[in-house]
């Protein structure tokens, strides 16, 4: 049946590379969703989601967390458990990053591409002061409890392929204040 039917060949050699192609993606291409709550400080907290399970996270460490979309709620204490505040954030997308803390982090927009004047580019997106030096660049600084305006998350890195080179494409990421600090440092020279 198959020898004499040209069109059911056709037919299953379409289904079989539209499979193959979501394979492919989803095993090597697609980009996780998921939370982190982060601990940049030489200091150990609890905390609690949504009076679920307490959770420990300690000195420099970052922890995958379930989050609801809409109102979460967060109890954290210190390392005596000795509760520090309670506070409520909203959560709109399928990434985000709880900052217990409320340490520093930079939220920056790495373009991508080929274009002729990529320094003019990222001049005129202005310039950050951190420590007491000028950091050029669509950077944002950011200490609020929760934050979800941005691609990768700190535990990622950006994308090592450009994957459309006819025209410029922006990725933004959330660093730690000194991961951000040696990223630029090795990456830019202005």
């Amino acid at each position: 049946m198959l020898k004499n039917n040209p069109s059911l060949k056709g037919l299953l050699l379409a289904v079989i590379a539209a499979i193959a192609s979501f394979g492919i993606y989803f095993l090597f291409l697609a980009k996780p969703n998921y939370y982190l709550v982060d601990n940049p400080t030489p200091d150990t907290y609890f905390f609690r989601i949504n009076n679920g399970e307490q959770k420990i996270l300690a000195s420099g460490q970052y922890l995958k967390i379930d989050l609801d979309k809409g109102k979460n709620d967060i109890k954290v204490f210190d390392q005596n458990k000795k509760m520090l505040y309670d506070s409520s954030f909203q959560v709109i997308k399928d990434r985000g990053m709880l900052n217990i803390a409320h340490k520093d982090y930079y939220v920056f927009k790495q373009y991508y591409g080929y274009f002729r004047d990529k320094d003019s580019l990222i001049l005129s997106q202005g310039h950050t002061t951190i420590d007491g030096k000028n950091f050029i660049g669509d950077i944002k600084k950011s200490n609020k409890l929760y934050n979800e305006d941005f691609y990768f998350n700190i535990d990622e890195d950006y994308d090592k392929v450009i994957k459309n080179i006819d025209k410029v494409e922006s990725r933004t990421k959330i660093f730690r204040k000194q991961d951000f600090i040696n990223y630029y440092n090795e990456n830019y020279k202005f």
